[in-house]
């Protein structure tokens, strides 16, 4: 199995910018496409972006062209510049390793303790 650790969150004022970072116990992410969601409070863990192993990328609509998702292979990591930052973005984000058909992302049931993203006004 898997493990996954997210780095990165703290508090940031609305408008600013975050990069949040994911890594696992087996050091590369190899031919797995990896996942980044969030979870806000009171509601449920929700996709936000995924990127293939190709770099393929895919995002829901009210973070695309705020937030980018890349893969690192120097530093086997995939990262998530989370920039524009609104007031509804706090939540805990996290990563999951798992499988992809197109952009469609399958997770797997690895999850990390996840990061806090917390934006203020």
């Amino acid at each position: 199995q898997v493990h996954v650790m997210e780095s990165g969150g703290g508090l940031v004022q609305a408008g600013g910018s975050l990069r949040l970072s994911c890594t696992t116990s087996r050091g590369t992410f190899g031919l797995n496409a990896v996942g980044w969601y969030r979870q806000g409070p009171g509601e449920q863990r929700e996709l936000i972006a995924m990127i293939t192993s190709d770099g393929t990328t895919d995002y829901k609509h009210f973070v695309k062209g705020r937030f980018t998702v890349s893969r690192d292979n120097a530093k086997n990591t995939v990262d998530l510049q989370m920039n524009n930052l609104r007031l509804e973005d706090t939540a805990v984000y996290y990563c999951n390793v798992g499988t992809n058909r197109g952009v469609y992302f399958y997770p797997s049931h690895s999850w990390g303790q996840g990061t806090q993203v917390t934006v203020s006004s």
